[in-house]
This record gives C-alpha cells, structure tokens and sequence, in this order.
C-alpha cells in the first residue's frame, strides 16, 4: 500500500457501531465505516465544467474515474481550503450491485474511528419543515461533544447531484443522471 491511500479494515459490527469521524471547518462529523472503501489524499483534481459548486472534479483512482464532492460546499458553506490535512473518503453509493459506484467526499480533516455506543446515538432534531434534514441519520455523543452522523444515502445521492448538473456537455438533459459524472 503506498503512503497517499489508508485502506479501512472493517470488522462485524457490534452494538457500538463503528463511525470515522471527520471535520469541516470546526464541526465534526461522523459516518458509518461500513459504507467508506478507503481515505486518500487530495491529488491532481481535472474539474468537469458545468458542474454544481459543490463537485470539485474527479480523480483517477486506480484507472478509474471518481467524482469528488466538497462536503462542505454541498452543505452550503465555503468550498474546503486545501491544506496538508484535507483528504478524500471514498464511498461506494448506489442502491445495488449493479448501480453502485465510487464517490470522493472531500473533508477537512480525519480524526478518527471511534466506537459510538447505541445508548450515545440519538434520532435526528426534528427542525420543522422548512429545514432539509435528511441529510441526517443520528446525533452521537462522543466526549461530551455532539457528532453529525450524516446519511451518506442521501447526501450523495447521484441522482440528485446528477439533476443539480442538470446538463450534459451537448446542451441536452442527461438520460442517464448518473453518467453525469463520469463523462
């Protein structure tokens, strides 16, 4: 393994589950480690024109190609800075075999991957109506601390990302959402 990749070695869950927890900016984060293939450092980004603020670009990743989302840019703050503590997460997406595909989640900064009791993991705030919360799985507690743990399922759902792009380099509405982004 070279010294730019940290593969994740999952183990069978346990009632704590397992979470990375990760920053941006100063607040912390957190998601299942189940979902994340591995971490990397943030390399050569080819940005992809006519894409939403949010899609920094894509990178090659072993021959193939990875779109990379700047989580904070996605929850409508300013887009990461690059520092020597930035790094990309790859999860894999998808709702089956078939349709699964890898996904750059551009972040701060790793802390960790800590166990969560279930006892210290709580439903999402209920904020009313007017506030997207679906971005949201649950609420942890790690030292006296509150921890986002985020909805991966949601907050990268290609579909939507693919409809936020809205259109294909041709000028027409892409058939195929997905594809998107990996043109």
């Amino acid at each position: 393994m070279d010294s730019k990749h940290t593969e994740l070695i999952t183990t069978e869950p346990s009632e704590q589950g397992q979470y990375l927890i990760f920053m941006l900016g100063r607040e912390m984060f957190a998601m299942n480690i189940l979902v994340i293939k591995e971490i990397t450092e943030v390399g050569r980004l080819t940005t992809v024109p006519r894409m939403p603020d949010f899609i920094r670009g894509v990178i090659n990743l072993r021959g193939g190609v990875v779109p990379v989302v700047d989580l904070g840019a996605r929850f409508d703050k300013p887009p990461a800075q690059l520092t020597r503590r930035t790094c990309i997460i790859i999860i894999e997406v998808g709702d089956d075999d078939d349709d699964k595909q890898d996904v750059g989640v551009m972040v701060d900064g790793v802390s960790a991957v800590m166990e969560i009791p279930t006892s210290e993991i709580k439903p999402p705030p209920s904020f009313g109506s007017h506030i997207r919360t679906d971005f949201i799985s649950a609420v942890g507690k790690v030292n006296d601390e509150f921890v986002i743990i985020l909805n991966v399922d949601y907050v990268l759902a290609m579909d939507e990302i693919a409809a936020l792009a809205g259109v294909a380099s041709d000028g027409k509405r892409e058939e195929n959402p997905a594809q998107a982004l990996a043109a």
